[in-house]
Parts: structure tokens; C-alpha cells; sequence
């Protein structure tokens, strides 16, 4: 007669891969789980952002004839206007050419891009929430929903980019560090204790002050100190590995170092990287937005967060720029630190067989 069923086994059936445990601890945690959802929802919202907020109309009938705005430019001369100049949809003029029977627009909820200046305001900028900029303008008229959307996107998109490039040089640096030992170890913490050792801000003033300021040098720039962290915790995660009994068969049969890192000890020292990924975005998100409100970071004209805190700062008596945009950094670090929270408990060995 059998014994009894042990309560781990029930709760991870011994049928699933260590993948799908995780996964199922991981949408156990509430906070976790529902903070994945919110921040997809998010991140998709951003990537739409032109169907949410463009002061473009996103499909046009005009005179019998289907025009789309929002991939084409029109001259104002064909709606009637005098100037050859792009079409300002929000003129009074336009809208009421549009208005007129037989013709009809179709706009997106908030009627107005990250750059577009609202010239018919009745208040003064920074103006305060109405039913034309439901979240006010900033000081220079600019709709601060929209900017709010796209700067989102942007400090998104960026923090995205710069942690899957910390991460490939992490891992590939770390795991040459851990794999190898000895002195090929040696010299690389000697040679990462001095680069640590850099000015990463005097750098970028530096280099803000030599070259026009562009998203892709600030990713450059930063990249090439942001992969530091995560090293260490790799070849920790490689030397312990490579002393397993899997890797010293390995060895025996024959394999290639690159086939043992690769198929074998990198799968198994992914547990720091895929742990931190929520962390590093947070942290990247923190550094754009720190470089923005110094007046380091994207090019002027660029929809950024820190530049809406500058403004906020700057107009003390503007409460609704610092309350949006800091009420939008909350929201984003939240959710992404309740997924590392998440994460982290999900990839716990301790608690595999919770």
C-alpha cells in the first residue's frame, strides 16, 4: 500500500517544467500578476499613442472624397483655405469646413500631439485642466495629456532598450568572467574597478556639450556603464555553476566551451538576470528622467517626464504639471516593482515547492 501524497506534489505537480511552476507562483501574487496586466496596458496605450491623442483627424470624407490625415499631409488650400501650408485641423475655420453637410472627420479622443500649441486658449500658459486640455497645458501651450502619452512612450521605449543592452553585455561579460576564472577573471574586476571608477555625469556633460543631444548617444552613453550591476551577479551565478557535475560531464564528452556555456551553465545562471529586469527598467526610467529634468537628455522638442517636473518646478503655482507627472512616475515604478517583487518570489528556490 502506497503512502501518502505529499502537499508539494499537489500544489507543483511533478508533470510541469520548472517554467510553468514559476509562472503559476508568479500569478498567485496578486500585486504581481494584475501589475503585468496594467503595465501591457500601458506600454500598448503608448504604442497607440497617435489613436489616442493626435491633433490630426484619423480619417476624413470630404467633399466624396476618403482622406487620411494622419499618414498624409494636406495643404490647407484643400480644404478651402488660402496658404499652401499643412492643414492646422483645429482652426475654426477648418473645423467648420469640415462640419459642413455631406462632409465629416473622425478624431482621436484627445485632440492634440505631443507638439501641438493650442493657440485658441482662453487662459494664459501654463493653463489649468478644461474641457479643451483635460489635464491643462504646460507653459508653452503644449497639451499635457499628449505630452504626458508620448513622454511615457519614450521613457518606456528607451528604458526597454537600455536594459536588453545591460543585459547582453552583463551576461556576456559576466559569464566570461565566471566560466573562465583565474586570471582572465583577475584583470576583468581589475578593469571594471576602474571603469566604475568614471564620472558617468561629468562624462555626459561632456560629451552633452561636444555633441547635439540624441536619444541614441544618451543609449550609448549609458550602456556602456549600466551593464556593471548585473555582471557580478552572473559570474557568481557561473562560478558556482561550473563546478556542477552536469558541466564536468560535459567537459568529458567532448563538448566546446561555447556549447557548455551556451547550452548548458547559461540556462541555469538566468535566475539574477530574469529576477532584476523589472528593476533595471525602473532604474533606467529614473535616469532619463533625472538626465531630462537637468536638461541633459532627449533633444528639446522631445515629449520627456523630467522636462514637465522642470516645468512644474519652475511654475510652483502650475500644481497640475508636477501632479500628472509625478502621479504617472508613481504609477509606472510601482508596477514595475511589484512585477520584480513578483518575479522574484516566482524564481525563489526556496519556495519552489510553495
Amino acid at each position: 500500500m502506497s503512502g501518502p501524497i505529499p502537499v508539494s506534489s499537489l500544489i507543483n505537480p511533478p508533470s510541469l517544467s520548472p517554467g510553468r511552476r514559476a509562472w503559476l507562483r508568479f500569478k498567485r501574487n496578486r500585486l504581481g500578476f494584475y501589475s503585468l496586466w496594467g503595465m501591457v496596458f500601458l506600454l500598448l496605450l503608448s504604442l497607440a499613442a497617435e489613436l489616442v491623442s493626435n491633433d490630426r483627424p484619423l480619417v476624413v470624407k470630404y467633399q466624396g472624397e476618403w482622406l487620411f490625415p494622419m499618414l498624409h499631409d494636406y495643404p490647407e488650400t484643400r480644404f478651402g483655405g488660402d496658404f499652401a501650408t499643412p492643414t492646422d485641423y483645429l482652426d475654426p475655420f477648418i473645423a467648420q469646413q469640415l462640419a459642413e453637410p455631406g462632409n465629416w472627420a473622425v478624431f482621436a479622443p484627445n485632440r492634440y500631439g505631443p507638439k501641438t500649441l493650442n493657440y485658441f486658449a482662453t487662459k494664459p500658459n501654463p493653463a489649468p485642466p478644461s474641457a479643451a486640455n483635460y489635464l491643462g497645458t504646460d507653459d508653452r501651450g503644449r497639451d499635457l495629456l499628449a505630452q504626458l502619452i508620448y513622454g511615457f512612450r519614450v521613457s518606456v521605449l528607451f528604458a526597454l532598450a537600455l536594459t536588453l543592452s545591460g543585459v547582453v553585455l552583463g551576461v556576456l561579460l559576466g559569464a566570461i568572467q565566471g566560466f573562465y576564472g583565474g586570471r582572465t577573471d583577475l584583470w576583468f574586476q581589475r578593469a571594471i574597478e576602474i571603469w566604475s571608477a568614471m564620472p558617468e555625469l561629468y562624462l555626459l556633460i561632456i560629451f552633452s556639450a561636444i555633441f547635439s543631444p540624441s536619444i541614441t548617444l544618451l543609449l550609448v552613453l549609458l550602456s556602456l556603464f549600466g551593464w556593471m550591476g548585473l555582471s557580478d551577479y552572473v559570474r557568481a551565478e557561473f562560478l558556482r555553476n561550473r563546478q556542477m557535475d552536469y558541466v564536468r560531464a560535459a567537459r568529458t564528452m567532448g563538448l566546446s566551451n561555447a556549447h557548455i556555456i551556451w547550452r548548458h551553465i547559461l540556462p541555469n545562471s538566468l535566475t539574477p538576470v530574469v529576477t532584476f529586469l523589472p528593476f533595471r527598467m525602473s532604474g533606467a526610467i529614473l535616469a532619463l528622467t533625472s538626465l531630462d529634468f537637468l536638461g541633459l537628455g532627449v533633444p528639446p522638442g522631445t515629449p520627456s517626464l523630467g522636462e514637465l517636473l522642470s516645468q512644474g518646478k519652475n511654475n510652483i503655482d502650475a500644481w497640475w504639471i508636477s501632479l500628472s507627472t509625478f502621479a504617472v512616475l508613481v504609477v509606472t515604478l510601482l508596477l514595475l516593482t511589484l512585477m520584480g517583487d513578483a518575479l522574484r518570489d516566482a524564481l525563489d528556490p526556496r519556495k519552489q515547492s510553495l
